[in-house]
C-alpha cells in the first residue's frame, strides 16, 4: 500500500516533537504509542511546513503532542475518556486517524512552552479555543497559535485549543498504518 503518510522531520522543519501518547502521562494514564514517529498525511505536513514557517518568523517554535493516530489508539483513549466533546467516537474515525489532525502549542526561543491558560488534554471548559475568562495574555497566546494555524490552511475545533486539522478533514480515508502497533 501507497501510503500518503509521511514522518515528519523535526530538524527540517524546525519543530519539537513531544509526543504525549509515547509516554504514560497523558489521560489514557498508560504508553499508548509503541512506536514514537511522528506521521502526518502528506496534505498536513506541507501545512506544518508553512505554519512553523510563521511561527518563526515570530520568533517562535511549534511543539506537536501528537499528529497521525491509528485507530488502536483512538480507541484506548475512548475507553478512558468515551466524552465526544473531547475524543471523537471511534466509530466515527479520528480526524487523527486520518493523518489529518495535529495537537500543538507553541514555545518561545528558551524553550518555554507558551501560557495557555492549560495544559495539553486539560479536558475542561478552561481549553476550550474562545473560553473568555483567562487573562489577557493567554488569550493573545492563543490567537497568535489561531492565527499561525489558520493562515498555514488548517483549521480549529471549538473545544480544543491545541487541536488543528485540514479543511474537509472527514472527506480523508482513514489510515490503519500496519507498521504501528500497540505498546505492549
Amino acid at each position: 500500500m501507497n501510503s500518503p503518510l509521511v514522518e515528519v522531520d523535526a530538524q527540517a522543519l524546525q519543530v519539537e516533537i513531544d509526543l504525549i501518547y509515547a509516554g504514560v502521562d497523558n489521560l489514557a494514564g498508560k504508553q499508548i504509542y509503541q512506536d514514537p514517529r511522528c506521521l502526518l498525511h502528506r496534505d498536513a505536513e506541507a501545512c506544518l511546513r508553512k505554519a512553523s514557517r510563521l511561527a518563526r518568523q515570530a520568533g517562535l517554535t511549534l511543539r506537536i503532542f501528537d499528529a497521525y493516530r491509528p485507530p488502536y489508539a483512538q480507541y484506548l483513549l475512548w475507553e478512558a475518556l468515551p466524552n465526544p466533546e473531547y475524543v471523537r467516537d471511534p466509530s466515527l474515525g479520528s480526524h487523527h486517524s486520518r493523518g489529518v489532525a495535529v495537537d500543538l502549542t507553541l514555545i518561545d526561543a528558551q524553550g518555554q512552552a507558551l501560557d495557555m491558560g492549560t495544559g495539553f488534554d486539560d479536558m475542561r471548559e478552561h481549553s476550550h479555543q474562545f473560553f473568555a475568562d483567562l487573562p489577557a495574555d493567554v488569550q493573545r497566546n492563543r490567537l497568535l497559535l489561531l492565527g499561525i494555524m489558520l493562515a498555514a490552511g488548517f483549521t480549529y475545533i471549538d473545544s480544543e485549543w491545541w487541536h488543528y486539522e485540514l479543511p474537509g478533514a472527514d472527506d480523508y480515508p482513514l489510515i490503519d498504518d500496519g507498521s504501528i502497533r500497540p505498546a505492549h
